[in-house]
Protein backbone atom coordinates (compact mmCIF):
# COMPACT_ATOMS: atom_id res chain seq x y z
CA UNK A 1 0.00 0.00 0.00
CA UNK A 2 3.29 2.05 0.00
CA UNK A 3 3.02 5.09 -2.34
CA UNK A 4 6.22 5.62 -4.30
CA UNK A 5 7.02 9.10 -1.94
CA UNK A 6 7.04 7.31 1.25
CA UNK A 7 9.14 4.37 2.80
CA UNK A 8 5.91 3.35 5.13
CA UNK A 9 2.34 3.36 5.32
CA UNK A 10 2.83 4.41 9.18
CA UNK A 11 5.07 5.28 11.48
CA UNK A 12 4.49 4.16 15.11
CA UNK A 13 6.15 6.62 18.08
CA UNK A 14 6.15 4.45 21.17
CA UNK A 15 6.14 0.74 21.90
CA UNK A 16 3.93 0.85 24.75
CA UNK A 17 0.57 -1.18 24.82
CA UNK A 18 -1.01 1.09 22.57
CA UNK A 19 1.92 1.80 19.87
CA UNK A 20 2.65 -1.85 19.87
CA UNK A 21 -0.66 -3.82 19.33
CA UNK A 22 -1.25 -0.47 16.73
CA UNK A 23 1.36 -1.88 14.86
CA UNK A 24 0.44 -5.06 14.61
CA UNK A 25 -3.47 -4.56 13.66
CA UNK A 26 -1.72 -2.44 10.93
CA UNK A 27 0.22 -5.20 9.60
CA UNK A 28 -2.18 -7.74 9.22
CA UNK A 29 -3.82 -5.13 7.63
CA UNK A 30 -1.56 -4.72 5.00
CA UNK A 31 0.41 -1.49 6.43
CA UNK A 32 4.03 -1.59 5.74
CA UNK A 33 4.97 -0.13 9.23
CA UNK A 34 7.71 0.75 11.89
CA UNK A 35 7.62 1.23 15.50
CA UNK A 36 10.29 4.27 16.72
CA UNK A 37 10.94 3.17 20.72
CA UNK A 38 13.57 5.30 22.37
CA UNK A 39 13.72 2.57 26.05
CA UNK A 40 15.83 -0.31 25.22
CA UNK A 41 12.76 -2.92 25.50
CA UNK A 42 9.86 -2.85 23.92
CA UNK A 43 6.66 -2.53 26.12
CA UNK A 44 6.24 0.98 27.49
CA UNK A 45 5.37 1.79 30.61
CA UNK A 46 2.96 -0.64 31.12
CA UNK A 47 5.07 -3.72 30.92
CA UNK A 48 8.26 -2.18 31.81
CA UNK A 49 7.52 0.33 34.56
CA UNK A 50 3.51 0.16 35.16
CA UNK A 51 0.89 -2.71 35.27
CA UNK A 52 3.29 -5.65 34.73
CA UNK A 53 6.01 -5.34 37.67
CA UNK A 54 3.97 -3.69 40.18
CA UNK A 55 1.17 -6.90 39.64
CA UNK A 56 4.30 -9.26 39.76
CA UNK A 57 5.22 -7.08 43.53
CA UNK A 58 1.03 -7.75 44.21
CA UNK A 59 1.39 -11.48 43.33
CA UNK A 60 4.48 -12.13 45.52
CA UNK A 61 2.62 -10.09 48.54
CA UNK A 62 -0.73 -12.48 48.03
CA UNK A 63 1.45 -15.31 47.89
CA UNK A 64 3.34 -14.35 50.91
CA UNK A 65 0.05 -13.28 52.86
CA UNK A 66 -1.14 -16.50 52.24
CA UNK A 67 1.75 -18.72 53.40
CA UNK A 68 1.54 -16.89 56.46
CA UNK A 69 -1.37 -18.44 57.02
CA UNK A 70 -1.54 -21.58 55.43
CA UNK A 71 -2.72 -23.49 58.84
CA UNK A 72 -5.84 -22.10 58.00
CA UNK A 73 -5.78 -24.33 54.71
CA UNK A 74 -4.44 -27.45 56.57
CA UNK A 75 -0.97 -26.48 55.08
CA UNK A 76 1.98 -26.34 57.83
CA UNK A 77 4.29 -23.81 56.67
CA UNK A 78 7.06 -23.31 59.12
CA UNK A 79 9.12 -19.88 59.54
CA UNK A 80 7.79 -18.15 56.56
CA UNK A 81 10.06 -15.29 55.32
CA UNK A 82 9.96 -12.83 53.04
CA UNK A 83 13.19 -12.45 50.81
CA UNK A 84 12.86 -9.29 48.74
CA UNK A 85 15.72 -9.62 46.60
CA UNK A 86 14.14 -13.08 45.15
CA UNK A 87 10.87 -11.03 45.08
CA UNK A 88 12.72 -8.52 42.90
CA UNK A 89 14.17 -11.18 40.82
CA UNK A 90 10.42 -12.63 39.92
CA UNK A 91 8.96 -9.34 38.71
CA UNK A 92 12.55 -8.91 36.42
CA UNK A 93 12.19 -12.39 34.97
CA UNK A 94 8.49 -11.41 34.57
CA UNK A 95 9.15 -7.86 32.88
CA UNK A 96 12.38 -8.89 30.69
CA UNK A 97 10.00 -12.01 29.32
CA UNK A 98 7.18 -9.98 28.43
CA UNK A 99 8.96 -7.60 26.49
CA UNK A 100 11.09 -10.38 24.71
CA UNK A 101 7.31 -11.57 23.86
CA UNK A 102 6.91 -8.12 21.97
CA UNK A 103 10.43 -8.47 20.48
CA UNK A 104 8.55 -12.16 18.87
CA UNK A 105 5.52 -10.39 17.73
CA UNK A 106 7.01 -7.80 15.99
CA UNK A 107 9.33 -9.86 14.20
CA UNK A 108 6.01 -12.81 13.35
CA UNK A 109 4.02 -9.71 12.07
CA UNK A 110 7.28 -7.80 10.27
CA UNK A 111 6.90 -4.97 12.11
CA UNK A 112 10.70 -2.61 11.99
CA UNK A 113 11.86 -1.58 14.75
CA UNK A 114 14.00 1.73 15.15
CA UNK A 115 15.32 2.51 18.73
CA UNK A 116 15.80 6.01 19.08
CA UNK A 117 13.94 8.99 20.26
CA UNK A 118 11.06 9.53 17.31
CA UNK A 119 9.93 13.20 16.81
CA UNK A 120 6.94 14.38 14.03
CA UNK A 121 8.18 16.21 11.12
CA UNK A 122 5.77 17.92 9.71
CA UNK A 123 2.37 15.90 8.91
CA UNK A 124 4.39 12.78 6.63
CA UNK A 125 7.64 12.58 8.77
CA UNK A 126 9.56 11.54 11.50
CA UNK A 127 12.60 11.83 12.64
CA UNK A 128 14.68 9.67 14.49
CA UNK A 129 17.93 10.25 16.97
CA UNK A 130 19.79 8.07 18.60
CA UNK A 131 23.50 8.74 20.01
CA UNK A 132 23.74 11.64 17.95
CA UNK A 133 22.51 10.49 14.54
CA UNK A 134 19.43 11.17 12.99
CA UNK A 135 17.87 9.17 10.29
CA UNK A 136 14.07 10.35 8.50
CA UNK A 137 11.20 8.13 8.61
CA UNK A 138 8.96 8.95 5.39
CA UNK A 139 4.91 7.91 6.14
CA UNK A 140 1.43 8.07 5.12
CA UNK A 141 0.85 7.92 8.43
CA UNK A 142 2.00 8.89 12.11
CA UNK A 143 0.97 7.75 15.12
CA UNK A 144 1.87 9.08 18.59
CA UNK A 145 1.87 6.82 21.31
CA UNK A 146 4.43 7.86 23.50
CA UNK A 147 2.82 7.84 26.84
CA UNK A 148 2.77 9.41 30.34
CA UNK A 149 5.44 10.11 33.59
CA UNK A 150 4.68 10.48 37.33
CA UNK A 151 3.17 13.74 37.84
CA UNK A 152 5.78 15.60 40.43
CA UNK A 153 4.63 17.73 42.94
CA UNK A 154 6.16 21.19 42.63
CA UNK A 155 6.59 22.48 46.18
CA UNK A 156 8.06 19.13 46.78
CA UNK A 157 9.80 17.33 43.86
CA UNK A 158 10.81 13.70 43.96
CA UNK A 159 14.39 12.80 44.63
CA UNK A 160 14.66 9.05 43.19
CA UNK A 161 15.79 8.70 47.52
CA UNK A 162 13.23 9.70 50.35
CA UNK A 163 10.52 11.49 48.02
CA UNK A 164 9.92 8.75 45.31
CA UNK A 165 7.56 8.00 42.42
CA UNK A 166 6.04 4.48 41.23
CA UNK A 167 9.12 4.25 38.95
CA UNK A 168 11.41 4.75 41.55
CA UNK A 169 9.16 2.51 44.40
CA UNK A 170 9.25 -0.21 41.49
CA UNK A 171 13.14 -0.42 41.53
CA UNK A 172 13.51 -0.13 45.28
CA UNK A 173 16.86 -2.53 46.73
CA UNK A 174 15.33 -3.04 49.84
CA UNK A 175 12.03 -2.22 51.94
CA UNK A 176 11.39 1.05 54.02
CA UNK A 177 10.16 0.83 57.78
CA UNK A 178 8.12 3.12 56.91
CA UNK A 179 6.09 4.80 53.97
CA UNK A 180 3.66 7.46 53.25
CA UNK A 181 1.88 7.52 50.08
CA UNK A 182 0.29 10.18 48.41
CA UNK A 183 -3.08 9.78 46.32
CA UNK A 184 -5.93 6.58 46.52
CA UNK A 185 -6.17 6.44 43.51
CA UNK A 186 -5.69 3.23 41.76
CA UNK A 187 -1.30 3.46 41.96
CA UNK A 188 -1.67 4.48 45.51
CA UNK A 189 -3.86 1.93 46.68
CA UNK A 190 -2.07 -0.91 44.80
CA UNK A 191 1.11 -0.05 46.71
CA UNK A 192 -0.34 0.49 50.00
CA UNK A 193 -1.73 -3.14 49.74
CA UNK A 194 1.86 -3.97 48.30
CA UNK A 195 4.03 -2.27 51.30
CA UNK A 196 1.85 -3.21 54.32
CA UNK A 197 1.69 -7.30 53.41
CA UNK A 198 5.42 -6.53 53.18
CA UNK A 199 5.88 -5.57 57.09
CA UNK A 200 5.86 -1.52 55.89
CA UNK A 201 4.13 0.44 57.83
CA UNK A 202 2.16 2.28 55.63
CA UNK A 203 0.20 5.70 55.78
CA UNK A 204 -2.21 6.12 52.85
CA UNK A 205 -3.09 10.11 52.14
CA UNK A 206 -6.27 10.97 50.11
CA UNK A 207 -7.10 14.97 49.65
CA UNK A 208 -10.73 13.82 48.31
CA UNK A 209 -13.29 12.44 50.80
CA UNK A 210 -12.54 8.84 49.71
CA UNK A 211 -10.35 6.08 48.40
CA UNK A 212 -10.55 5.48 44.81
CA UNK A 213 -12.85 8.36 44.51
CA UNK A 214 -13.76 7.10 41.20
CA UNK A 215 -15.60 4.15 42.04
CA UNK A 216 -19.01 3.57 43.40
CA UNK A 217 -19.36 5.30 47.07
CA UNK A 218 -20.47 1.81 48.45
CA UNK A 219 -16.87 0.35 47.00
CA UNK A 220 -14.98 2.85 48.63
CA UNK A 221 -16.01 2.46 51.75
CA UNK A 222 -16.08 -1.34 51.52
CA UNK A 223 -12.35 -1.00 50.67
CA UNK A 224 -11.55 1.75 52.99
CA UNK A 225 -12.88 -0.65 55.72
CA UNK A 226 -10.73 -3.26 54.84
CA UNK A 227 -7.78 -1.38 54.09
CA UNK A 228 -7.68 -0.01 57.79
CA UNK A 229 -7.92 -3.69 59.06
CA UNK A 230 -5.20 -4.56 57.34
CA UNK A 231 -3.29 -1.35 59.35
CA UNK A 232 -3.04 0.96 56.86
CA UNK A 233 -3.26 4.13 58.41
CA UNK A 234 -5.83 5.86 56.29
CA UNK A 235 -6.52 9.81 55.75
CA UNK A 236 -9.34 11.14 53.49
CA UNK A 237 -9.97 14.55 53.00
CA UNK A 238 -6.46 16.06 53.80
CA UNK A 239 -3.61 17.74 51.96
CA UNK A 240 0.18 17.19 52.15
CA UNK A 241 1.31 20.68 53.18
CA UNK A 242 5.08 20.35 53.10
CA UNK A 243 7.62 17.42 52.93
CA UNK A 244 11.15 17.83 54.04
CA UNK A 245 14.16 15.60 53.74
CA UNK A 246 16.39 15.09 56.86
CA UNK A 247 19.15 13.18 57.88
CA UNK A 248 16.35 10.35 59.06
CA UNK A 249 14.11 10.33 56.60
CA UNK A 250 11.38 12.64 55.05
CA UNK A 251 9.27 14.96 57.32
CA UNK A 252 5.72 15.35 56.35
CA UNK A 253 3.13 18.14 57.52
CA UNK A 254 -0.52 17.03 56.80
CA UNK A 255 -3.55 19.19 57.23
CA UNK A 256 -6.81 17.23 57.92
CA UNK A 257 -10.64 18.65 57.04
CA UNK A 258 -10.53 20.61 60.32
CA UNK A 259 -7.40 22.32 60.11
CA UNK A 260 -5.50 20.69 61.99
CA UNK A 261 -1.87 19.53 61.46
CA UNK A 262 0.14 16.86 62.05
CA UNK A 263 4.20 16.15 61.34
CA UNK A 264 5.29 12.79 60.91
CA UNK A 265 8.99 11.36 60.11
CA UNK A 266 8.74 8.69 56.91
CA UNK A 267 11.61 6.49 55.82
CA UNK A 268 10.24 7.57 52.47
CA UNK A 269 6.84 9.61 50.81
CA UNK A 270 5.70 7.98 47.63
CA UNK A 271 3.69 10.72 45.62
CA UNK A 272 1.01 8.91 43.72
CA UNK A 273 -0.94 12.04 42.69
CA UNK A 274 -1.43 10.81 38.50
CA UNK A 275 1.02 10.90 35.88
CA UNK A 276 1.28 13.91 32.77
CA UNK A 277 1.22 13.05 28.95
CA UNK A 278 4.64 13.01 27.40
CA UNK A 279 3.88 15.50 24.17
CA UNK A 280 6.67 17.69 24.47
CA UNK A 281 9.97 17.56 22.29
CA UNK A 282 7.95 15.05 20.03
CA UNK A 283 7.34 17.99 17.16
CA UNK A 284 3.91 18.74 17.30
CA UNK A 285 4.99 22.44 16.86
CA UNK A 286 5.46 21.29 13.09
CA UNK A 287 2.15 19.71 12.38
CA UNK A 288 -1.47 21.13 13.16
CA UNK A 289 -1.94 18.81 16.49
CA UNK A 290 -2.78 21.09 19.29
CA UNK A 291 -2.86 20.35 22.95
CA UNK A 292 -5.17 21.23 25.64
CA UNK A 293 -4.29 23.00 28.76
CA UNK A 294 -2.65 20.08 30.30
CA UNK A 295 -0.73 18.95 27.53
CA UNK A 296 -2.97 16.21 26.32
CA UNK A 297 -2.85 16.08 22.64
CA UNK A 298 -6.93 17.32 21.12
CA UNK A 299 -7.99 14.14 19.12
CA UNK A 300 -11.53 13.80 17.19
CA UNK A 301 -13.41 10.18 17.42
CA UNK A 302 -11.09 8.60 15.30
CA UNK A 303 -7.78 9.57 17.38
CA UNK A 304 -6.90 11.67 14.81
CA UNK A 305 -5.44 15.06 15.97
CA UNK A 306 -6.05 18.45 13.81
CA UNK A 307 -3.65 17.12 11.64
CA UNK A 308 -5.34 14.56 9.27
CA UNK A 309 -2.29 11.78 8.76
CA UNK A 310 -1.29 12.34 12.49
CA UNK A 311 -2.98 10.30 15.55
CA UNK A 312 -2.61 9.91 18.63
CA UNK A 313 -3.84 7.45 21.57
CA UNK A 314 -3.26 6.26 25.53
CA UNK A 315 -2.03 8.40 27.77
CA UNK A 316 -0.77 10.99 25.88
CA UNK A 317 -4.90 12.00 25.10
CA UNK A 318 -6.92 12.94 27.46
CA UNK A 319 -8.81 9.34 28.15
CA UNK A 320 -8.48 6.82 31.31
CA UNK A 321 -4.39 6.19 31.89
CA UNK A 322 -5.30 2.04 30.99
CA UNK A 323 -3.42 -0.19 28.96
CA UNK A 324 -6.37 -1.53 27.35
CA UNK A 325 -7.97 1.14 26.69
CA UNK A 326 -4.49 2.21 24.84
CA UNK A 327 -5.12 -1.01 22.98
CA UNK A 328 -8.23 -0.49 21.73
CA UNK A 329 -7.48 3.16 20.82
CA UNK A 330 -4.67 1.96 18.27
CA UNK A 331 -7.03 -0.67 16.94
CA UNK A 332 -9.69 1.54 16.18
CA UNK A 333 -7.13 4.05 15.20
CA UNK A 334 -5.55 1.95 12.50
CA UNK A 335 -8.59 0.38 11.15
CA UNK A 336 -9.67 3.77 10.23
CA UNK A 337 -6.83 4.80 8.19
CA UNK A 338 -7.32 1.62 6.50
CA UNK A 339 -10.35 2.77 5.44
CA UNK A 340 -12.40 0.93 6.99
CA UNK A 341 -15.79 0.77 8.82
CA UNK A 342 -15.03 1.60 12.75
CA UNK A 343 -17.38 2.65 15.59
CA UNK A 344 -15.74 5.37 18.53
CA UNK A 345 -15.08 3.90 21.11
CA UNK A 346 -17.60 3.91 24.24
CA UNK A 347 -15.93 5.21 27.29
CA UNK A 348 -18.63 4.34 29.59
CA UNK A 349 -17.98 0.95 28.50
CA UNK A 350 -14.02 0.75 29.75
CA UNK A 351 -13.83 -1.62 32.78
CA UNK A 352 -11.03 -0.02 35.62
CA UNK A 353 -9.11 -2.78 37.48
CA UNK A 354 -7.45 -2.13 41.03
CA UNK A 355 -5.03 -4.84 41.79
CA UNK A 356 -4.96 -4.26 46.07
CA UNK A 357 -6.23 -6.83 48.54
CA UNK A 358 -9.78 -6.72 47.55
CA UNK A 359 -9.77 -6.22 44.19
CA UNK A 360 -11.90 -4.05 42.67
CA UNK A 361 -13.00 -4.03 39.69
CA UNK A 362 -16.05 -1.90 37.85
CA UNK A 363 -17.76 -1.01 34.46
CA UNK A 364 -20.59 1.54 33.61
CA UNK A 365 -21.92 3.93 35.68
CA UNK A 366 -21.89 4.16 39.32
CA UNK A 367 -25.60 5.10 41.15
CA UNK A 368 -24.30 8.48 41.15
CA UNK A 369 -23.18 9.16 37.98
CA UNK A 370 -26.97 6.85 36.69
CA UNK A 371 -29.01 9.16 39.08
CA UNK A 372 -27.03 12.07 37.74
CA UNK A 373 -27.99 11.59 33.92
CA UNK A 374 -31.47 11.24 34.35
CA UNK A 375 -32.21 7.70 35.26
CA UNK A 376 -34.57 6.07 37.86
CA UNK A 377 -31.91 3.32 39.13
CA UNK A 378 -32.61 0.27 40.74
CA UNK A 379 -29.81 -1.57 42.75
CA UNK A 380 -28.94 -5.01 44.07
CA UNK A 381 -25.73 -6.06 45.75
CA UNK A 382 -24.58 -9.82 46.97
CA UNK A 383 -22.28 -10.45 49.38
CA UNK A 384 -18.96 -12.37 49.02
CA UNK A 385 -19.51 -13.93 52.23
CA UNK A 386 -22.41 -15.47 51.32
CA UNK A 387 -20.58 -17.27 48.53
CA UNK A 388 -19.48 -20.70 48.85
CA UNK A 389 -16.40 -20.36 46.76
CA UNK A 390 -15.42 -17.32 48.12
CA UNK A 391 -15.29 -19.57 51.67
CA UNK A 392 -13.24 -22.02 50.05
CA UNK A 393 -10.64 -19.41 48.88
CA UNK A 394 -10.80 -17.94 52.92
CA UNK A 395 -11.59 -14.33 50.81
CA UNK A 396 -15.18 -13.69 52.07
CA UNK A 397 -14.64 -9.88 51.87
CA UNK A 398 -16.78 -7.72 49.26
CA UNK A 399 -19.80 -7.46 47.89
CA UNK A 400 -21.00 -7.39 43.82
CA UNK A 401 -23.25 -4.58 43.31
CA UNK A 402 -25.37 -4.17 40.06
CA UNK A 403 -26.96 -0.58 38.88
CA UNK A 404 -29.61 -0.86 36.67
CA UNK A 405 -32.27 1.45 34.76
CA UNK A 406 -35.41 1.10 36.60
CA UNK A 407 -37.65 1.57 33.65
CA UNK A 408 -36.01 -0.97 31.09
CA UNK A 409 -33.92 -3.19 33.58
CA UNK A 410 -31.35 -2.86 31.21
CA UNK A 411 -27.37 -2.73 33.27
CA UNK A 412 -25.88 0.69 33.55
CA UNK A 413 -23.15 -0.34 35.86
CA UNK A 414 -21.59 -3.27 37.91
CA UNK A 415 -19.30 -2.59 40.93
CA UNK A 416 -16.87 -5.62 42.36
CA UNK A 417 -15.14 -5.47 45.60
CA UNK A 418 -14.14 -8.86 46.98
CA UNK A 419 -11.90 -12.32 45.24
CA UNK A 420 -10.71 -12.00 41.46
CA UNK A 421 -12.67 -8.85 41.20
CA UNK A 422 -10.31 -7.93 37.90
CA UNK A 423 -11.08 -11.34 36.40
CA UNK A 424 -15.34 -11.20 37.09
CA UNK A 425 -15.37 -7.66 35.69
CA UNK A 426 -15.33 -9.53 32.14
CA UNK A 427 -18.88 -10.62 32.66
CA UNK A 428 -20.40 -7.38 33.51
CA UNK A 429 -18.24 -5.67 30.11
CA UNK A 430 -19.99 -8.38 27.63
CA UNK A 431 -23.26 -7.61 29.31
CA UNK A 432 -22.90 -3.66 29.07
CA UNK A 433 -21.75 -4.25 25.62
CA UNK A 434 -24.50 -6.43 24.44
CA UNK A 435 -27.10 -4.13 26.57
CA UNK A 436 -28.31 -7.07 28.55
CA UNK A 437 -30.97 -6.20 31.28
CA UNK A 438 -30.64 -7.66 35.14
CA UNK A 439 -33.37 -10.58 33.62
CA UNK A 440 -31.49 -11.92 31.35
CA UNK A 441 -28.28 -12.21 33.44
CA UNK A 442 -30.29 -13.94 36.47
CA UNK A 443 -31.45 -16.40 33.84
CA UNK A 444 -28.21 -17.02 32.78
CA UNK A 445 -26.91 -19.97 34.17
CA UNK A 446 -23.95 -19.47 36.49
CA UNK A 447 -21.47 -22.81 37.30
CA UNK A 448 -21.12 -24.11 41.09
CA UNK A 449 -19.53 -23.18 43.21
CA UNK A 450 -17.77 -20.43 41.47
CA UNK A 451 -17.17 -16.76 42.36
CA UNK A 452 -19.68 -15.80 39.67
CA UNK A 453 -22.51 -17.00 41.15
CA UNK A 454 -22.21 -13.78 43.02
CA UNK A 455 -22.93 -11.36 39.51
CA UNK A 456 -25.81 -13.56 38.79
CA UNK A 457 -26.99 -12.94 42.60
CA UNK A 458 -26.87 -9.31 42.61
CA UNK A 459 -28.32 -9.31 39.62
CA UNK A 460 -31.31 -11.27 41.68
CA UNK A 461 -30.87 -8.89 44.18
CA UNK A 462 -31.76 -6.16 42.00
CA UNK A 463 -35.51 -7.86 41.73
CA UNK A 464 -35.42 -7.86 45.22
CA UNK A 465 -35.09 -11.70 45.20
CA UNK A 466 -31.58 -12.90 46.16
CA UNK A 467 -31.40 -16.79 46.13
CA UNK A 468 -28.69 -17.48 48.58
CA UNK A 469 -29.10 -14.26 51.34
Amino acid sequence: MTTATHQYDLVVIGAGPGGYVAAIRAAQLGLNTVIVEKDKNLGGTCLLRGCIPTKALLESAAVFEQTKHAANYGVIANDVKLDFEGVRKYKHKIVIKSSKGVDYLMNKNKVKVVKGHGRVNGPNEVTVELDGQTQTLTTRFVMIATGSVPRDIPIFPTDGNRIINSDHALDLTELPKSICILGAGAIGVEFSSIFTRFGVDTTLVEMLPRVLPIEDEAISAELERSLRGQKIKIKTATKCEKAEVTDDGVSVTLVDANGERTTTLFDKLLVAVGRRPISQNIGLETTKAATDRGGYIEINQWMQTGEPTVYAIGDVVNTPWLAHVASAEGILAVEHMAGLHVHPINYDRIPGCTYCEPEVASVGLTEAKAKERGYEVKTGSFPFAASGKARILGHTEGMVKIVSDAKYDEILGVHIIGPRATELIAEACVALTGELTTEELVHTIHAHPTLSESVMEAAHGVGGAPIHI
